[in-house]
């Protein structure tokens, strides 16, 4: 859920009438007044419609502009020179959300290219799980293509390492972009989340069908869970269950909440998949 289309500007980051550099210096003091808050987007297994888990997305609360989402606050992120600090914010409020979840529930966490290019990020990442109460095996690490147009070595050896620890690691925003198939070779990857454009006319298109299918039996033929983002009706859902989909989320049954209604609906017979 970001910021409201009308208010926004063409390029991320930055918004009409508002000086992008009053922004930037504003997200700093942001961080010390917690205004910048994390919400949760359910994930749901297509066979049997139970919660699995959840993704975590930063939102700031801006006391003029109202709610600013993720892509919009990266972007002002990366102008301040302030990505790792807020991705640091962001894992911390995450991690201790998602610790009061039931232990079957995993939470997936957005690395940025920042951080995937550190040589450091791999064991720093780790020593920050350590201190938690979260089991690296809950955790889904999500990378999308820019972090690997960066520098693809880079990625894959931070990967390879955080895998050794436990991590699972998803390739996001799969079909958004340029669908490089050199990375579902050479990456340590555990899955694949397919982006929203990737389902908006299945199965009505013939065309998008056939491509959803000739991805899903890519991501089987590799061993890769495969997650479909954008779920917005009863007829999608069950295109993609019948084509081998794994998981899903959308806003079907739930858009982004925070770690308390998680929880309620974790306890809810709907969660758990009646309903």
């Amino acid at each position: 859920m970001g910021h409201p289309s009308s208010l926004r500007g063409p390029v991320a980051g930055e918004f009409p009438g508002v000086k992008p550099g009053a922004l930037d210096a504003d997200l700093l003091s942001a961080l010390d007044r917690r205004e910048i808050e994390v919400l949760f987007q359910p994930q749901f297994s297509c066979a049997t419609g139970a919660l699995v888990g959840a993704e975590a997305l930063a939102r700031w609360q801006h006391p003029t502009l109202g709610e600013i989402g993720a892509r919009d606050l990266f972007a002002i992120a990366e102008r301040a020179a302030l990505v790792a600090p807020l991705s640091r914010h962001v894992v911390a409020r995450a991690l201790e959300d998602a610790g009061r979840w039931p232990a079957e529930l995993t939470v997936s966490l957005n690395i940025t290219p920042e951080e995937l290019g550190d040589p450091r990020f791999a064991a720093d990442f780790a020593s920050v799980i350590a201190k938690s109460d979260i089991e690296p095996r809950r955790l889904m690490l999500e990378i999308t293509e820019d972090v690997l147009l960066r520098n693809l070595e880079q990625a894959s050896s931070a990967l390879r390492a955080l895998r050794k620890l436990g991590f699972r690691t998803a390739l996001d925003d799969f079909g958004a972009g340029f669908c490089n198939f050199r990375y579902l070779r050479e990456l340590p990857l555990d899955a694949i989340k397919l982006d929203k454009i990737m389902v908006d006319d299945v199965p009505g298109d013939a065309k998008a069908l056939a491509v959803l299918r000739a991805i899903m039996q890519l991501g089987k033929a590799l061993d890769l869970d495969i997650y479909a983002e954008g779920i917005e009706n009863d007829v999608q859902r069950a295109a993609i269950t019948s084509e081998g989909c794994d998981y899903w989320q959308g806003f079907l049954r739930a858009e982004p909440m925070k770690s308390d209604e998680v929880l309620t609906l974790a306890a809810t017979a709907r969660g758990r998949g009646h309903g």
